[in-house]
């Protein structure tokens, strides 16, 4: 008998989400986590995915469960209800029996806030108090002077009232929606178990250690207990390929972020748009230990369409014409940097996986299009791609398998690094 049928929580150990579009793909994702330390989520899908693939919650933990008992999985799995903004996500995540809840305030957060000049930091800061968008109305004099001390000689003091203001006024209002948020999931789940994880990472600026702390500290002060944030970290964390950046920044940032998740909790760091960061898996998962959690999704979406490349090149082609006709309108809702331009237009057969699954450009194209095939996207014939994509992986089952355990596998292997 399968003990873990159903998803459950999984609290302050190292875990790895796995998105799944197309509702096959956790087979492959088992056989990528088998054997290591990290505990799967297999149902992961956020409200804007579900749009987009035309799928419902029930039917995305339904794949979940099926392949666990089809795979005599034994092991703790989650279920995350990604990016939730509204009262109305969570109710409709709940009621599917999503165990990990994803608040999702981005749209509160003030992304002026770190160019405001003075006065303009000041006003802002006051019009907060006067429209009562603050968990409390005196955060100035709450921290103001305060001092913290992390460990090995880590401290952080508010003794900038500028730095402070541009926190307050960036995270405050996103933090009362988080409460709020809270709330609704705690009623929504009434006696089931669950966990939630705070986002800001779909921002348009870094967040500093310093404001990272000041988050932290009135989640703690709120009762808002999380198991993981997501900061957004500095660098560029685009769809579907490696880390942009400098590097030795990155770690450098990363490190007081973890004992600023030490301090303020414990909880997990959320790596975001985590497919395919190379370059810095074995930073994160040095410094890391178990307070990590990462996030993929679209990568197994690729995956998909590498067995499509392999097995049916006709169809491939139909893909790559309708994504490029659709690329320029798709990527205005992703964070992306990849041109039309950089791909050629007429290529080889032997040459397609290579410019549209390895190339970072070609990647990102098949990435950001992925509704519009999957939401009534056709081949010049009008037969329905999705259809056709699922038809075919569900031929080449065992090539989809493996295509999944070979490219996950290499990120979780890159991610088991000693930890400091």
């Amino acid at each position: 008998m399968i003990e873990n049928k159903k998803p459950s929580v999984l609290g302050l150990k190292r875990s790895f989400g796995f998105g799944d579009r197309l509702g096959l793909a956790t087979p492959g994702h088992m056989a990528a986590v088998a054997g290591t330390p990290y505990l799967p989520i297999f149902a992961q899908q956020s409200i804007r995915e579900l749009h987009r693939t035309t799928r419902q919650p029930e039917e995305v933990m339904k794949a979940a469960v099926m392949a666990v008992e089809k795979g005599n999985w034994t092991k703790p799995w989650g279920a995350d209800a990604d990016h939730l903004q509204t009262r109305e996500d969570v109710l409709r995540m709940a009621q599917a029996g999503f165990t990990f809840f994803t608040i999702d305030p981005s749209a509160h957060v003030n992304n002026n806030a770190d160019s405001m000049p003075e006065e303009t930091l000041s006003d802002t800061y006051q019009q907060l108090v006067t429209d009562n968008k603050l968990t409390d109305s005196d955060l100035v004099n709450r921290y103001m002077g305060q001092s913290f001390e992390m460990g090995n000689g880590f401290t952080i003091s508010f003794d900038n009232l500028n730095q402070l203001l541009r926190a307050i006024v960036k995270y405050g209002a996103a933090l009362v929606h988080t409460k709020a948020m809270y709330q609704w999931i705690t009623e929504a789940c009434g006696p089931n178990q669950f966990e939630v994880e705070m986002s800001v990472d779909e921002t348009e600026t870094p967040t500093s250690p310093p404001e990272h702390l000041f988050v932290g500290l009135e989640l703690k002060r709120m009762g808002v207990k999380v198991v993981s944030l997501a900061p957004r970290f500095v660098g560029d964390f685009e769809k579907g390929i490696d880390y942009k950046g400098a590097i030795f920044e990155f770690e450098e940032q990363y490190r007081q972020h973890i004992a600023i998740a030490k301090y303020c909790g414990p909880y997990k760091l959320s790596i975001h748009s985590g497919s395919d960061k190379f370059s810095i898996y074995p930073i994160i998962g040095r410094l890391s230990g178990e307070l990590l959690h990462v996030k993929t999704a679209g990568t197994s979406y690729l995956e998909a369409l590498r067995v499509i490349c392999r097995t049916d090149k006709k169809l491939f082609r139909e893909i790559i014409e309708f994504c490029r006709d659709r690329f320029e309108i798709d990527k205005r809702t992703y964070h992306v940097s990849a041109e039309l331009t950089a791909v050629p237009e007429q290529l080889e057969d032997n040459d397609l996986e290579n410019w549209y699954l390895e190339n970072e450009a070609g990647r990102q194209i098949l990435h950001v299009t992925f509704g519009s095939v999957l939401r009534g996207g056709s081949t010049c014939a009008g037969a329905n791609f999705k259809e056709l994509i699922l038809e075919n992986l569900t031929k080449y089952d065992q090539l989809y398998l493996e295509v999944l355990r070979q490219h996950l596998g290499k990120h979780i292997r890159l991610l088991l690094s000693e930890v400091d």
